[in-house]
């Protein structure tokens, strides 16, 4: 018996039709939106070059195979490589994401926006020296700019009611996704194009969240966004040959998306694409946490000074919090590596409680091996707040909530510090923007001679005159 195919194909779906007229025919016209992409971008690769100082990330860059020479390559940040434009968004997408201190979307779906600017800087400055050694211009960064607008858009709003993590698909995903449809709108693609690549991204395996997870949980983590962009960055190239695309990825009865991978349900878009989520996005600024986790180890921070000096006689330390924070972060027991203690709710606080701080070097082994930590770790009991998990998810609200207090025992107490929205949360933009660019600061310093940091922080002040620089010189100031 055999299976009658049709022989022609109907209109794309309508999830591929929107992104691609959205990527080709919407004008930015938000100042907002184009100010905050300048602040993501330097902020996305001050983060890159702290991650360099890691062995474990730094052995991932360079080309695949020693010695590879590419004509026009595309620069990685803080590095001398040259690469071909899918392996340089590797690099720049694996470092930026190294250290969990990139910007944030929450939502149904999680993830972090600023992971596509490893596809869309490595395909802008590829075509940029590739247009330069034809006798053209090169792409400027508003090009970038808006790529970012629209690659966080897509990802973004793809994520408000839509939860992947809840059918065991991680969310890097919507990386693969938006990168493809963007970085084939900067390959000059037009709207077949776009929608084939985009079917390209869909039509894939997708990641399981297993590295994510106890007992599993690795540093696969920390390059998943590198792999997804780059992987957008192939399909655009793949979708600029004039490869064919498949226009019922999602709706097709048993061999579709939904059914074969989202129980059979449909994505639901609650408002159309615009700028609204480059706006609203979310900066990790005090400490390298996962964002669940930031505004409990905020009120750690702000108890320190309580609790220090009479740490053995605390009886319990009570934590509030909300649904995601306990599926995805609330962890007991033994903690493998420091992928897995970056997201354990329980360490964080420990650690914050401990020292009055958070950094990277806190998650690794030398840091982990304190004894205090775990002690403190089984004093904790962390809860539900149904306010706070509805809060989490009002789009008027999108508060991220913790509530902590310390029980002595002698019985006495602290009082409750509650902290609904982080400091790198929009609704405290005038606070946290200058913390963000001493932030950026501190990443470069680490990095660049004082005579080149100044240089790099000079093109990157206003959004006019970056906008105007060439891509390729921009990533030249990069370069040690």
């Amino acid at each position: 018996m055999t299976t009658r195919i049709p022989a022609t194909r109907g209109h794309p779906d309508q999830v591929l039709a929107d992104i691609a007229d959205y990527v080709l025919n919407f004008s930015i016209g938000s100042r907002a939106a184009v100010e905050t992409a300048r602040y993501c971008l330097i902020d996305a690769l001050g983060c890159g070059l702290e991650a360099l100082a890691y062995p474990a990330c730094s052995k991932l860059l360079g080309p695949l195979v020693p010695g590879t020479v590419v004509p026009h390559g595309a620069r990685v940040p803080g590095t001398g490589f040259e690469l071909d434009p899918v392996q340089a968004a590797f690099n720049i997408g694996a470092m930026i994401r190294w250290l969990d201190f990139n910007d944030t979307w929450l939502a149904a779906e999680w993830g972090h926006p600023s992971d596509n600017l490893g596809g869309i800087l490595a395909t802008a400055d590829w075509l940029s020296r590739s247009r330069v050694a034809k006798g053209q211009e090169a792409l400027p960064m508003r090009l970038v700019l808006e790529a970012m607008i629209k690659a966080y858009e897509i990802q973004g709003i793809l994520a408000l009611e839509n939860s992947f993590n809840r059918v065991g698909l991680d969310h890097v995903v919507l990386v693969k996704v938006a990168s493809a449809a963007v970085c084939t709108w900067l390959m000059g693609g037009d709207r077949e194009q776009v929608i084939n690549a985009v079917s390209q991204a869909f039509v894939d395996g997708q990641p399981l969240r297993t590295y994510r997870h106890a007992p599993n949980t690795g540093s696969r983590k920390s390059w998943a966004a590198g792999d997804a962009t780059a992987r957008g960055v192939l399909l655009a190239l793949i979708s600029m040959k004039g490869e064919m695309g498949y226009p019922s990825v999602l709706s097709a009865p048993t061999w579709g998306f939904y059914d074969v991978l989202f129980k059979g349900r449909q994505f639901r878009l609650p408002r159309p694409y615009g700028s609204y989520v480059m706006e609203n996005v979310l900066f990790k600024i005090s400490f390298p946490a996962e964002f669940h986790a930031q505004t409990a180890v905020e009120c750690a921070l702000k108890l320190h000074p309580q609790v220090a000096g009479r740490l053995e006689t605390i009886d319990r330390v009570v934590i509030r919090t909300h649904e995601s924070a306990m599926r995805i972060i609330d962890k007991k027991g033994p903690l493998h590596n420091p992928a897995d203690r970056d997201h354990c709710l329980q360490y964080m606080v420990a650690v914050g409680l401990l020292k009055g701080n958070l950094t990277a070097e806190d998650y690794e082994d030398e840091a982990a091996a304190d004894p205090r930590i775990d002690v403190l770790r089984t004093k904790m009991q962390v809860s539900e707040e149904p306010r706070f998990s509805t809060d989490y998810l009002d789009p008027c609200k999108r508060s991220i909530a913790n509530a902590m207090q310390i029980f002595f025992t002698d019985g006495s107490r602290t009082q409750e510090i509650v902290v609904e929205y982080p400091l790198g949360h929009c609704r405290r933009r005038a606070e946290g923007i200058p913390v963000l660019l001493d932030k950026f600061t501190a990443h470069l310093a680490g990095r660049f001679s004082p005579d080149q940091q100044q240089k790099i922080e000079a093109a990157s002040r206003d959004v006019f005159q970056l906008g105007d620089l060439a891509v390729s010189s921009f990533l030249d100031l990069y370069v040690p």
